[in-house]
């Protein structure tokens, strides 16, 4: 017929599922399916309902209103972090383990990249308040840090990560330093190394002084010397400031046989210029790092390090936060997680003196 269409007959648009279509689909009472679907309070129905009502959600296709819960509740279910540098293989586990255990309440974390940059980090942590998120993971605090008293002042739950602060009630999660160097310096003298160097990071962080002190005292548990100028300190904890560190204590020229670095990005950079100067791995000069970062034991040679459970720490940091949420009056805990030695091939006994 003339002028008729010949498309077919229009779609109506689909329906968002509500609550009330995943409980009648469960068979139980619309409390009961917001408590099943709630993380947070689905330890309160019997685990046989909650399976059915979670089924029931995937069923009808329901999503759930996370504005509307936040309107209920004056929350965002949004939490910050604060990351000083996004390339640094250190921060994707403790990441994933953040965000693996905020999701099991039904929160999402919210990433921002402050390359250092004090500026950066006041101005993004002020948006993400004006976004009402409801806490902060901070990965960039210093020793003395004003930014977290203001925070704190304002009333912002803050959580640190791969850091403390001193003389402030913050709550932290970190790995044991005094542990983690210790196993690094014990390792090296079960080998046999008596002149050991040590290449540090900024000490403006408390993983900078924190490793320094613990390779200090455990020099001094091994009844090893400590020689001044066997220690240099990066300006960061990575290659490049590493290697120029590195290559200053070389060129001093007292001898030693061994270097502990306090992360593996530094020890990367004595690695470079060890092949500079055409010394070996491990026959020169045995090296030890810290963290073990991912393909850690894919460099050449594999790197000994210290093992910190990143992924763990994240898990821990999140449980911190959500424990300030749900109580305002929660303890400000400092928890430091375990660290374990890993020995790979570049770590050996020293050579014989000629």
């Amino acid at each position: 017929m003339s002028g008729a269409s010949t498309d077919g007959p229009l779609e109506r648009p689909r329906v968002r599922a509500a609550l009330r279509d995943v409980a009648a689909a469960a068979n139980v009472h619309p409390s009961t399916a917001s408590r099943a679907l709630n993380p947070g309070t689905r330890g309160r129905v019997n685990a046989a309902t909650a399976a059915r009502v979670l089924e029931a959600a995937r069923h009808v296709g329901y999503q759930p209103n996370s504005l509307a819960r936040g309107l209920r509740t004056s929350k965002t279910f949004t939490i910050g972090m604060l990351i000083p540098d996004l390339t640094n293989p250190l921060f994707p586990p403790i990441v994933k383990g953040i965000e693996d255990r905020l999701s099991q309440d039904g929160y999402t974390l919210v990433l921002a990249n402050t390359n250092y940059d004090l500026e950066r980090e006041t101005a993004i942590s002020q948006a993400m308040i004006a976004r009402q998120i409801d806490g902060l993971v901070l990965a960039t605090a210093r020793r003395s840090y004003p930014l977290v008293h203001e925070l704190l002042a304002a009333g912002v739950k803050v959580v640190l990560v791969n850091r403390t602060m001193e003389n402030t009630p913050v709550a932290a999660v970190t790995g044991d330093e005094h542990i983690g160097i210790g196993l690094a310096v014990s390792h090296l003298a079960s080998l046999g190394h008596r002149e050991i160097a040590y290449v540090g990071g900024d000490a403006d962080a408390s993983t900078g002084l924190g490793r320094y002190e613990a390779f200090v005292a455990r020099l001094h548990e091994e009844g090893l010397p400590l020689d001044p100028s066997l220690v240099a300190h990066a300006a960061h904890f990575h290659e490049e400031p590493g290697a120029a560190a590195f290559a200053e204590l070389l060129d001093r020229g007292t001898r030693f046989t061994a270097v502990v670095a306090a992360n593996d990005r530094l020890a990367l950079g004595c690695y470079d210029v060890l092949r500079e100067r055409g010394l070996r791995i491990p026959e020169d000069v045995s090296v030890i790092g810290y963290n073990d970062i991912q393909f850690a034991d894919k460099f050449s040679p594999p790197l000994t390090t210290i093992r910190i459970p990143h992924y763990q720490i994240g898990v821990k940091a999140a449980q911190l936060m959500l424990e300030a949420l749900a109580d305002g009056d929660a303890p400000s805990l400092t928890i430091r997680m375990t660290p374990t030695l890993v020995v790979r091939a570049s770590t050996a006994p020293p050579a014989p003196c000629a």
